[in-house]
């Protein structure tokens, strides 16, 4: 048994468990893994057993845990060495920017484009919001990549939990469509997609059976 267990989703919908599953795995820290199925009437009970606040993902250490996406990420940076983040200060700063940014924004996004591993032909209603939102998101990629090529194929050169954060991001195109994405975010998404780190949990999240109706958003009647 590892000394770090995640406490997570279903792997097909819960795109705030792939962000730290992500890091975890190509940092090389073992962990188990505790799989708490959405929306059914046991989960509120479920997760309490494993996170004060009521939500996936969790992360127990021992009599620790730690909750929320982006505190998992930190700790397991920290655990890691400060392996995780870029290790030149101003591009670890810039790293960290727009993780926040993925963390506190882009709702029209999430709410309108909700992950969905499986799906793939999925169309949304467009607003300004949403072109927004897929117009910011390609300006980083654009210019994280402009700027850090030489570095490596992602945001900031090396993996990091920039990347990790905007994985669900690259699944929800895949999903619904990357209209509005320039060359540089297309290859960076396709970077994102063809991952060998993630493979386990795409195949895990296509033989999930649970079928959630609020997270089947455009899909064809």
């Amino acid at each position: 048994m590892s000394a770090l267990t995640l406490i997570i989703g279903n792997r097909n919908y819960s795109s705030w468990s792939l962000r730290p599953w992500a890091l975890l795995t190509h940092l090389g820290l073992p962990f188990d893994e505790i799989l708490i199925e959405l929306d059914t009437p046991t989960f509120a009970t479920q997760i309490r057993q494993h996170s004060p606040n009521g939500k996936v993902p969790a992360l127990r250490d021992g009599d620790l845990v730690v909750c929320e996406s982006i505190a998992i990420m930190e700790y397991a940076c920290e655990l890691a060495g400060g392996r995780g983040w870029p290790a030149e200060r101003p591009i670890r700063a810039e790293a960290r920017s727009v993780a926040s940014e993925m963390h506190a924004g882009f709702s029209t996004l999430r709410q309108s484009c909700p992950m969905n591993i499986r799906a793939r032909g999925r169309r949304v209603a467009s607003s300004p919001a949403l072109a927004a939102d897929i117009a910011r998101i390609d300006a980083v990629w654009s210019s994280c990549r402009e700027r850090h090529a030489a570095r490596g194929p992602w945001l900031f050169g090396e993996y990091s939990a920039a990347d990790a954060m905007y994985l669900p991001v690259a699944f929800r195109f895949q999903s619904y469509g990357a209209d509005g994405l320039g060359t540089l975010a297309r290859e960076y998404m396709a970077t994102a997609l063809a991952d060998p780190v993630i493979a386990p949990w795409v195949k895990a999240a296509e033989a999930e059976t649970q079928r959630l109706p609020s997270e089947e958003t455009g899909a064809t009647p």
